[in-house]
């Protein structure tokens, strides 16, 4: 079995699959910045298609975790447009440039992040059911996120977090979507052949991590309070974007 053995790589790679098995274990978004990370050192869609497999397998363990946490509304609404979305990531990714989907994704996520704390947080506000077409557009912009740079977290988030689920609905929910989403992704990769032997053995050496942190966000976000829960998941947000855009802006500029 061949691998990678560049230390620069493992030096971004270690953090990167902790940060992915914390985002399975429930701690949604903060797994986002593992691509982000990598493609420092590899091409964004090479460093997607090495992550792929070890997601597939959290996703597994997340899904049998979460199986009776889970809002069957906003999955069937969500599912249909990352369906879309992946589809037309998978065909436009050869042509479409990285940098600019990180800004736009990091700009909105900002955006939503700011009017989060500013009015949600201090405000009181019924949760509200989301609409079915913004669900649609939403999921198909994940999807498209997703396969381009594995930034499918923040339109997953715009969507769902304004619909204040009590927290183990929506780690649970979270898992079955990003589960599917995942799974679906398979196709394109391969038909863009991102997948190689050296990739999937780094994927296969670098699991045992990748599963002992999954275990250690099972049990972490069982321990946090709600509204802490929700805090975290926007700083975390904000953060990401803050990188995806900067990144992007850097990219954009050279």
């Amino acid at each position: 079995m061949t691998v990678i053995t560049d230390p620069l790589f493992y030096a971004l790679a270690i953090p990167s699959v902790i940060a992915l098995g914390l985002s399975k274990g429930g701690f949604a978004g903060v797994g986002q910045m593992a691509t982000p990370l990598l493609a420092l050192v590899m091409p964004p869609l090479e460093a997607a298609a090495i992550f792929l497999p070890i997601m597939i397998v959290q996703d597994m363990n997340a899904v049998w975790v979460y199986r009776r946490d889970w809002d069957r509304r906003i999955l069937a609404i969500m599912i249909p447009g990352a369906l879309i979305g992946i589809a037309g990531g998978g065909v436009l990714a050869a042509y479409i440039s990285d940098a600019a989907v990180r800004v736009f994704i990091g700009v909105t996520t900002i955006v939503f992040v700011i009017y989060s704390f500013t009015v949600m947080m201090r405000m009181p506000r019924p949760a509200s059911a989301g609409s079915v077409p913004a669900g649609v557009v939403w999921g198909a912009l994940s999807g498209f996120t997703s396969t381009i740079c594995q930034a499918g977290g923040p339109p997953y988030q715009m969507y769902v977090l304004s619909q204040k689920l009590p927290k183990m609905l929506y780690v649970g929910t979270t898992a079955m979507f990003f589960a599917s989403l995942n799974a679906m992704k398979v196709v394109p990769y391969v038909a863009l052949g991102q997948f190689s032997t050296k990739g999937l053995g780094t994927s296969l050496a670098m699991l045992p991590l990748a599963l002992a942190a999954n275990q250690l966000g099972f049990f972490l976000v069982r321990r946090i309070s709600q509204e802490l829960f929700y805090r975290l998941t926007l700083i975390l947000m904000l953060v990401i974007s803050v990188e995806l855009t900067r990144e992007g802006i850097l990219q954009l500029w050279h």
